[in-house]
């Protein structure tokens, strides 16, 4: 009779062990599950971000190297990015006022480096553009890429932050986004052969981003720019 009732204690236990350990298999499943619900959300979640472009505060501040890796136009703020419509650029360009002659920099001569003056007086709400040598090749339209030449200086520091000229020309494809919308729009037009002046406001540049190099934010930019070549798009 001891006999099988120490048969039924044990009998008994590995039931009840069995049961137990039946029991933490389906908590460590049902775990399981619970942590793959989680995870698989969050894919979800972020693909439909991605897909969506998610904030427009994180731009990926997805820098355009304009020439070389120490000359940069970061394409800052969503106000300075997207491509530019014919109509646009037509509204705009009609719009545009010439730099006094007093506040323009010297035409200097093409093919060499110009010296860019700041003017000092109050930075312009507009674009300002003249041309300070006129080409006469190919002019320049959306669609087009184009090879350049630049200086830039700001009205922050009245000094010049980057130049091309040290490195060597920088090509982009005009309209589409690629550059800042003071380029964009103010480019149009211009002539290969030519050398072009443009003043151009926070709301056009960089806007309240400041990308570094000696550009602030809200900052007004002074380029000089020359059109070295023009491929029909």
């Amino acid at each position: 009779m001891a006999t099988t009732k120490r048969e039924r204690q044990k009998a008994a236990r590995r039931e009840k062990m069995e049961r137990l350990q039946k029991e933490s298999k389906r908590r460590q499943t049902l775990r399981r599950w619970v942590i793959i619900s989680i995870v698989g959300a969050m894919v979800l979640g972020t693909g439909a971000a991605l897909f969506s472009g998610g904030s427009s505060t994180t731009t990926t501040t997805t820098t355009t190297t304009l020439a070389t890796t120490t000359t940069t136009m970061a394409q800052g703020s969503t106000t300075t990015t997207g491509a530019v419509t014919t109509s646009t650029i037509a509204a705009s360009v009609s719009t545009f006022q010439p730099i006094p002659a007093a506040d323009r920099s010297a035409a200097g001569k093409f093919g060499s480096e110009p010296t860019v003056t700041v003017p000092t007086s109050a930075a312009p709400t507009q674009m300002l553009s003249s041309d300070l040598i006129a080409g006469t090749g190919a002019a320049a339209k959306a669609g087009d890429t184009l090879q350049m030449q630049y200086v830039l200086a700001t009205y922050s520091t009245h000094k010049v932050q980057q130049s091309s000229w040290t490195s060597s020309p920088f090509s982009f494809k005009l309209g589409t986004g690629q550059v800042i919308k003071g380029w964009d729009l103010g480019i149009v037009g211009m002539r290969e052969g030519g050398r072009r002046e443009l003043i151009i406001p926070a709301s056009l540049g960089y806007g309240a981003q400041s990308p570094g190099n000696g550009i602030a934010a809200n900052d007004t930019l002074v380029f000089v720019v020359d059109l070295l070549k023009v491929t029909k798009g």
